[in-house]
């Protein structure tokens, strides 16, 4: 399950200077070493997010396992609370336990800071989840802003307080030359500066959204217009605080004081739970008064007036809006009577946004779209809430697998599979996908009954509706609890049945997973066609240039190898698959990578790097409160044996200190830096061997593991006469030579000027002529043998 997550913490870079609060920083910091719960409270606008934010960095020194922002203002259902922090800390939700549970596990060695934002609609949720883990977690410290307390034992409020006149002052007035840099407080204006300072009443946000209209209006005008303002919102409610009515008054002014689109846009913009992408701005937002190649030059406008707020989320640059400025907008938006009808167009954006990244996942970009999904999480949450089109929910549902599967969201995407269903029990089509894709949820929870339940139900279905897609997925996943339950005889036999029907199918991807897992049994079974099934899956995973496929090919592959006793081709082959799995971050799969590179590893005599990476696995297991028994009975004896085996050779105590000592590297990205730093790469002892080596490299690309190997081809001597460009055309050697630089297909057509599909075809030429079935193989070759290009 893929969730990034950096191992110091995810504070957003400021876009703008601090201006005052010197001491309230100086005296919440003094109160965070004596007090475990800091909880910042004040009016809105008045900067609790920003000064706990600067807080926070501030502190990031005295916090070993980072400080960690969650953001609950997309956060509707409380019990997703807890969801929202575990996202930010890149805890999986596997949903096989209590997410709280979960977390408490994972908190309970580390000592991080985190800073729970917009917790006043959520406070008893907060103060529940703060509660347990401050219980659970001796280490812990928080940081809440809300606008009401939690109320819980031991919890230190802070109000914020308004901005004093002279730091309200300098803030009007740095804010101010960020879009006139002319702007100076001077004698001349100083008097009408203090005056609007005044009657902003200290209030950040206030003071903001002010210093963008000193654009294009004096001070004195500034000062005039407000005040009309205020007098005017004094005849409404006099419930409201003072502050509150500035607040009010000046959002008020500031949508007035908006050209017609920009209002139009600031209202539909609001229907985004979170911060949001240009392209979603432009689907959701275009049409009736606002053209969609508009959009981008009004964005900018209201970016400027300090409405809309850039920013940036998982690399991607995106726009939000302040929580206050999102309700005014709303509430615009309902007056309006256009609610309904932007909802409606938010809901066709996002479920053709899911759908478009599941009919294009096999090939390159599945980090890119993980990374997408992840941005969109808050708002693709209130799409599946909506009550109002139960199919078109299930298809979000149900288009969303890899988000649920992939990206680590088993628990919460099994409640909406779940809850879809429900609402949409109608023998359609998109039930019968849904049904499937639950039961893959299910596979990995390692629910095998609710799976079965299921798998039984689509298979009829998939039948009734003539839907033969479904029909090899049900077959696939019935082969894969087959495989878990130890089953293997029978697995072999159902991913046999499921290879033919992906084929069936066209679903080639599909394909390759059932072989992986087909090998994977036969392996166990010592089945002699487990070489060639092996090399089935890695050469339709190198045609896909699909990094996932090619890690879970590779991965097979090297157990296959490690059956073998080819200790050499095993440590390559998970050498390279932990090269590809770079960058995901799925502590699940690398552990089990980490596993069987600790069994090849040892078997080959190398006990205490072998120790050295079990400890590092022990870690990710427990961190996701799951084991390896998880894949299948097979794989706890295959654990035993060699933890038996290496307890034989260095003792228990000293066992144990290696399990310590790798299991201090419990991120996964660093995990795998330490995996492939302790066990260094192996030499290859032939040209078959390197051959092989550098076919499981990934492509012949420079950057993996195995790729010297491939270089050095020339110092290792050939079994046979080296081949001459023969039945090569020009053309296809240019290809060949690009493939050997570790050119991807996109790469290789940009620089010849050609179509992807134009170089596939070249590239499946080449293979054809020379027997090759992999890119990696024409690499090998080419670099071996150097033919010329011209």
């Amino acid at each position: 399950m893929t969730i990034p997550v950096s191992d110091m913490g995810n504070l957003p870079a400021a876009l703008t200077t601090f201006v005052g609060r010197r001491q309230d920083i100086a005296d919440l910091r003094r109160h965070l070493s004596a007090s475990r719960l800091i909880t910042l409270t004040g009016a809105g606008g008045v900067g609790k997010t920003r000064l706990a934010l600067e807080v926070a960095a501030a502190s990031a020194t005295d916090f070993a396992d980072g400080v960690w922002l969650v953001d609950l203002a997309p956060v509707r259902d409380p019990s997703l609370t807890v969801n929202a922090l575990a996202a930010a800390l890149g805890v999986p939700d596997l949903g096989t336990k209590p997410v709280v549970e979960q977390l408490a596990v994972f908190l309970a060695r580390r000592s991080p800071l985190v800073v729970l934002d917009n917790c006043e609609h959520l406070v008893d949720a907060c103060a529940e989840l703060v509660h347990t883990l401050l219980s659970a977690c001796p280490r812990l410290r928080v940081v809440a802003t809300s606008r009401r307390t939690l109320g819980i034992y031991g919890e230190h409020v802070f109000a914020v307080p308004p901005l004093p006149l002279d730091d309200s002052v300098e803030l009007l007035r740095d804010r101010t030359t960020a879009v006139r840099p002319d702007f100076t407080v001077a004698d001349a204006n100083r008097a009408q500066v203090l005056r609007l300072c005044a009657a902003l009443d200290g209030l950040p946000l206030a003071i903001e959204l002010a210093a963008a209209r000193l654009r294009t209006l004096t001070v004195g005008e500034a000062v005039n217009r407000l005040e009309n303002r205020f007098a005017l919102l004094a005849t409404g409610s006099r419930a409201a605080r003072p502050q509150q009515r500035t607040l009010r008054a000046l959002v008020d002014w500031s949508h007035e004081l908006c050209t017609p689109a920009e209002r139009l846009l600031w209202n539909r913009l609001s229907v985004f739970a979170g911060d949001f992408g240009l392209d979603a701005a432009e689907a959701v937002c275009s049409g009736d008064g606002i053209h969609q190649d508009e959009v981008l030059d009004l964005l900018d406008q209201l970016v400027a007036q300090s409405v809309v707020l850039p920013t940036e989320r998982e690399g991607l640059p995106r726009y939000r809006l302040l929580v206050t400025i999102r309700q005014y907008g709303r509430e615009r938006l309902v007056e309006a009577g256009e609610e309904q009808r932007t909802l409606h167009r938010h809901q066709a954006f996002y479920l053709a946004l899911a759908e478009r990244i599941a009919d294009g996942w096999y090939g390159p970009g599945q980090r890119e779209s993980l990374a997408r999904l992840r941005a969109e999480h808050a708002d693709l949450r209130t799409v599946l809430d909506l009550d109002c089109d139960p199919q078109a929910t299930l298809a979000l549902a149900s288009a969303l697998r890899f988000h649920w599967c992939e990206g680590g969201f088993l628990g919460e995407g099994r409640r909406w599979l779940e809850q879809a269903l429900a609402a949409a029990p109608e023998p359609t089509p998109a039930r019968a996908r849904g049904l499937w894709v639950a039961a893959w949820v299910a596979v990995l929870q390692c629910d095998h009954a609710a799976a079965h339940k299921w798998l039984d139900e689509a298979a009829k279905l998939g039948e009734r509706v003539g839907d033969q897609v479904v029909r090899a997925h049900v077959v696939s996943l019935r082969g894969t609890l087959a495989l878990f339950g130890g089953r293997l005889t029978e697995a072999v036999s159902l991913l046999e049945e499921a290879v033919s029907a992906h084929m069936e199918t066209g679903e080639e991807t599909g394909v390759v997973y059932a072989l992986i897992l087909m090998a994977t049994a036969q392996s166990h079974l010592g089945d002699p066609r487990t070489t060639e099934t092996c090399r089935r899956a890695l050469a339709l995973a190198e045609r896909h240039d699909d990094r996932l496929v090619r890690t879970h090919a590779q991965w097979t592959v090297g157990y296959d190898a490690w059956v073998r006793g080819d200790l050499r081709v095993a440590s390559a082959m998970i050498r390279a698959a932990l090269e590809n799995e770079q960058g995901f971050n799925d502590r699940l799969r690398v552990a089990l990578m980490l596993e069987e590179f600790a069994w090849v590893t040892a078997a080959d005599g190398g006990h205490q790097q072998a120790a050295l990476l079990l400890g590092t696995a022990r870690t990710l297991w427990r961190d996701t409160d799951t084991d390896i028994s998880t894949f299948g009975p097979h794989m706890v004896d295959q654990h035993a044996r060699c933890e038996e085996g290496i307890v034989r050779v260095l003792g228990k105590a000293a066992y144990g200190a290696a399990l310590d000592e790798g299991g201090r590297h419990g991120c996964p990205e660093e995990a795998i830096t330490y995996a492939l730093r302790t066990v260094p790469p192996s030499a290859p002892a032939s040209y078959e061997a390197a051959v092989t080596e550098a076919a499981i490299a990934g492509g012949g690309r420079h950057d993996c593991p195995a790729e010297a190997i491939a270089c050095s081809l020339s110092a290792v001597p050939p079994a046979v006469a080296p081949p001459v460009a023969g039945p090569l055309t020009p053309r296809e050697r240019e290809v060949a030579a690009l493939v050997a630089d570790g050119m991807s297909n996109r790469q290789i057509a940009g620089a010849l000027k050609r179509s992807p599909r134009t170089v596939e075809g070249h590239i499946e030429n080449i293979m054809a002529k020379l027997g090759f079935t992999s890119r990696a193989r024409i690499a090998s070759w080419w670099t071996a043998h150097q033919v010329p290009t011209s």
